[in-house]
């Protein structure tokens, strides 16, 4: 079974969340059934866009590493206090452990911002949001990336993309990775893509 750590933070945008909950267990009922998703998050009750409450399955302090086979990483909004959380240390950390080891890490929109600024990015490849004048691409670029305009980057083992309409692309580029390109194929012709 391969496992993925959906990570959290308070102010996710719901819909770059649910793309990975969605692929994912369309893959369990449907696929090949090896992909298991587990929410985690650095509170006990998260606040994502549009006022939603989740509940996250565990918390970082309790997140064992070698358990997982990846990463997934929603993106969110400032206004809803995405980079608080995203930016702390327990949220950086868990991102760090999981590149140390080589293991796949799935960033959607500003989800690249905390892999930029954990330095997981430094003198790679990534992309961002684009849009509103290229200000996020901006401080990605001040963390050390190299940022390529491009909807998907992928460098090695870490997956970025430019904005929420490259959700569904990530989520199936991590269960492509992660299973087989076959597999993805399956997933997506049943799910109607």
């Amino acid at each position: 079974m391969k496992k993925i750590l959906l990570l959290l933070s308070d102010g996710f945008e719901a819909y770059e969340a649910s793309v990975f909950t969605d692929v994912f267990e369309w893959n369990m009922t449907e696929g090949d059934g090896s992909t298991k998703l587990v929410t985690c998050g650095i509170r006990k009750k998260l606040t994502c866009t549009g006022h939603l409450t989740v509940i996250p399955e565990l918390l970082t302090s309790e997140v064992n590493i070698t358990e997982f086979d990846a990463l997934a990483i929603p993106g969110g909004f400032e206004s809803a206090g995405f980079y608080e959380d995203a930016y702390s240390e327990d949220f950086l950390s868990i991102i760090r452990k999981f590149d140390r080891v080589g293991k796949i890490i799935a960033a959607i929109c500003v989800g690249s911002l905390p892999l930029g600024k954990s330095g997981v990015l430094c003198g790679r490849q990534g992309t961002t949001y684009h849009l509103n004048n290229g200000h996020r691409q901006q401080q990605l670029a001040a963390f050390g990336v190299n940022v390529v305009n491009q909807p998907i980057v992928v460098d090695g083992n870490i997956i970025t993309s430019s904005s929420p309409a490259t959700a569904l692309d990530v989520a199936f580029k991590l269960l492509e990775m992660l299973t087989s390109v076959e597999n993805c194929r399956h997933i997506k012709y049943l799910m109607g893509f």
